[in-house]
């Protein structure tokens, strides 16, 4: 069942974070679906602005002292335990949310499609070939190529490597967004969402879900409806025709 424009309107589009693993799960018919624990929540409502409707949420609490003052003084002028994450989402309607309000895990429902932002594992300095896919050049009769880099400029005009080639260098580490992905579950009193697929970032990494724009909730019950494609009568005759001709000189 898909929610009205009235209860998308009141909608804060996201929550925080943190990748605790994967593993897997069944389904009611006994597939295996490889998901991804994350533990979702409880996130603070630090601040509420407009024009844009955004929200200020913090997220996993942290000692004062091992917050800078500046921030210290925001936490204490709103009378808020420090928080180690604080991030801005996007909202539509900030009428239904005040500061302190905590939102949890049940935020999100099986069936639901999210994005999943997060700082995908670091590779270190890779060559062209791991950090491109390039193929590569000739492995025998003589070929100096292999794995190096082809032509990167013209020599006359402009004379300078021009911007943008793919060369090798610092790989990974990067700010990530997998699209469409599908909640399969939601705990709530452990705070966790549990999502099909793999997300970005190493175990313990923070991440951002939003609610997907792209793909609308679809109950997990519902089974993909069987397409019946339809049979070219001539071509069918054809190939009766050609199998009762083969039996005929058998």
């Amino acid at each position: 069942m898909l929610k009205s424009s009235n209860e998308k309107k009141n909608m804060i589009q996201g929550l925080l974070g943190k990748k605790i693993g994967m593993t897997q799960i069944f389904d009611k018919e006994g597939n295996v679906i490889p998901v991804t624990l994350v533990e979702t929540g409880p996130c603070t409502i630090l601040e509420l602005k407009e024009s844009p409707n955004k929200i200020k949420l913090g997220f996993d609490p942290i000692k004062e002292s091992k917050v800078r003052k500046p921030r210290r003084g925001f936490f204490k002028k709103i009378g808020i335990t420090p928080m180690r994450i604080v991030r801005e989402v996007t909202s539509l309607d900030n009428k239904d949310y005040k500061v302190g309000q905590e939102l949890k895990a049940d935020f999100f429902k099986p069936g639901d499609y999210v994005d999943v932002t997060g700082t995908s594992i670091g590779k270190g300095f890779q060559g062209g070939m791991k950090r491109w896919n390039w193929s590569g050049g000739g492995a025998t009769h003589g070929s100096m190529h292999h794995r190096r880099v082809g032509s990167i400029g013209a020599s006359t005009a402009p004379g300078r490597t021009l911007k943008g080639q793919h060369m090798p260098g610092h790989m990974g580490h990067k700010r990530t967004t997998v699209q469409g992905l599908r909640v399969m579950g939601v705990e709530v009193e452990k705070n966790l969402v549990i999502i099909k697929g793999a997300i970005p970032g190493h175990n313990h990494g923070d991440v951002l879900i939003n609610r997907s724009f792209k793909r609308q909730f679809k109950s997990l019950d519902e089974k993909k409806s069987i397409v019946i494609h339809k049979v070219n009568p001539m071509k069918q005759s054809k190939a009766k025709t050609g199998s009762a001709a083969k039996k005929s000189k058998g």
